[in-house]
């Protein structure tokens, strides 16, 4: 696992850490920027990237982690070599586990404003919690696992503005994506059934059609090889193939339509 760190003169740098020797780290959950916006694997080997677009929520990262008191921190974009089919399949089937390790994980909402940092007037809250109830990081695939997995939940506005957590959150986040409370509460996702667990996914999606499988893997505990062009119907066939289902789940999995 690749980590971040911020040195003394406030240059990004990766340090991988095997197993047990993981040092408490924060991680981030965010909706991916356009056309090559995001600063990637290479860009901090390269010491570049500081003019991308998606610089600015790695650099909140790095802020709010060390308010957090952790040196270290995770983000997907960038701490990822996806040169490598060994560590991309590797990284894609720990993910689940990243995110339920994490000592924080902070969601940056990108279009939910807030008048300015730490600033929410009663003016504009109302609009703030439309903007919330409408944000893209709601109707994403991979933001499902790393909706559930965290125990430690919080989420800011694009101003780095705290707007609440899991906990302080969960009628909105339930009302939104249909989500059992007691899923968002903790309780363990097998305790719910398969038919349940692939319906809070139905109405997302991924950028790549497998994805939208793979991103399912966390939910259900089950590890898969990635093979990216097996298109989705055949990538949903191999999750099934792993997921334990009685005679009931199977009938009413077969009749939804998002597998």
């Amino acid at each position: 696992m690749h980590l971040l760190h911020v040195d003394s003169q406030g240059g990004l740098h990766q340090t991988k850490f095997m197993g047990n020797n993981t040092p408490s780290y924060a991680i981030l959950s965010h909706t991916w920027e356009v056309d090559n916006q995001e600063v990637t694997f290479e860009d901090i080997i390269n010491g570049v990237g500081r003019i991308k677009a998606g610089y600015g929520k790695i650099r909140f990262c790095a802020e709010q982690a060390s308010r957090d008191n952790l040196q270290f921190f995770w983000v997907d974009s960038c701490c990822i070599d996806k040169s490598s089919s060994v560590e991309l399949s590797e990284a894609i089937n720990s993910m689940y586990r990243w995110y339920r390790s994490a000592a924080k994980c902070y969601v940056y909402l990108t279009d939910v404003a807030t008048s300015g940092p730490n600033q929410i007037t009663q003016h504009s809250q109302a609009q703030i919690e439309l903007a919330f109830q409408r944000s893209r990081w709601f109707t994403r695939g991979w933001t499902l696992q790393e909706l559930l997995a965290p125990p430690s939940l919080q989420f800011f506005s694009r101003e780095g503005t705290l707007l609440g957590d899991k906990t302080s959150l969960q009628l909105q986040i339930h009302e939104i994506t249909g989500i059992s409370l007691l899923a968002l509460q903790g309780r363990p996702l097998c305790q719910f059934s398969v038919a349940e667990r692939m319906a809070w996914a139905a109405k997302r999606k991924t950028t790549i059609e497998e994805d939208q499988a793979y991103c399912l893997m966390g939910i259900f505990d089950v590890h898969l090889p990635l093979i990216y062009g097996e298109g989705m119907e055949n990538a949903f066939r191999r999750l099934r193939k792993e997921i334990p289902t009685s005679g009931s789940e199977l009938f009413k999995l077969i009749k939804m339509s998002c597998i």
